[in-house]
């Protein structure tokens, strides 16, 4: 799902550079003594108006929260989420997922999630979809051996998809299904619509074999 272009979106991303950070590549391997946390550090790849993110952080104020979002026009809005909650353990990354690995270093973050991707239905898109293995590769690469991937989708035939992607290079004790949700789950903005309209939610959790 997409957003409408927000007008003065470039503007606000260079206004607020201290959260958004130019030129990330010169962080890899850094990125928790720039988040300055103690604790895990965890990224969302996609992180959308960054309503996730913000609450996380503001729960888990000890552990380091990363977004990464390439559309200018959306990830303005996560700033402001970042500026209104004032969430000190949040930072954001204007970047396309492709470019994972040259980010941070192997093994750098915790946990990943990957919340309501584009499903790219279309097959000749396949390698677009954020559970396609190219993209898993690049997971694995980036998390700690015992670090977890977690997804979630409302879209069957993505969740479909994913189930085989995903499953066979997981470690046992993987998880999958319908999401239970109980009053104290952190959802994102289109999770909660989402949920709402009554459409069921699927996720995928589990760490990488080695």
């Amino acid at each position: 799902m997409r957003l409408r272009h927000v007008k003065n979106a470039s503007a606000i991303v260079e206004e607020n550079r201290n959260i958004v950070i130019e030129n990330p590549i010169l962080y890899k391997g850094k990125w928790k003594e720039l988040l300055n946390v103690n604790g895990p550090i965890s990224l969302e790849v996609g992180c959308g108006k960054g309503k996730f993110l913000c609450d996380n952080a503001m729960l888990y104020k000890n552990n380091g929260y990363i977004g990464l979002e390439m559309m200018t026009s959306v990830i303005c809005r996560a700033v402001q989420k970042v500026l209104e909650t004032g969430a000190k353990n949040v930072l954001l990354l204007n970047q396309d997922a492709n470019n994972l690995l040259d980010l941070f270093n192997e093994g750098e973050i915790d946990k990943i999630y990957v919340n309501f991707p584009d499903p790219w239905p279309k097959k000749r898109h396949e390698k677009r979809r954020l559970t396609s293995p190219s993209f898993l590769s690049k997971y694995k690469t980036i998390l700690k051996k015992d670090g977890v991937f977690r997804f979630k989708t409302d879209n069957l035939d993505l969740y479909n998809y994913s189930l085989e992607t995903v499953l066979p290079v997981l470690k046992d004790g993987y998880k999958y299904g319908l999401v239970e949700y109980s009053d104290d789950t952190i959802m994102t903005e289109f999770e909660t619509k989402f949920k709402n309209n009554g459409n069921p939610i699927y996720f995928i959790e589990g760490v990488f074999k080695e």
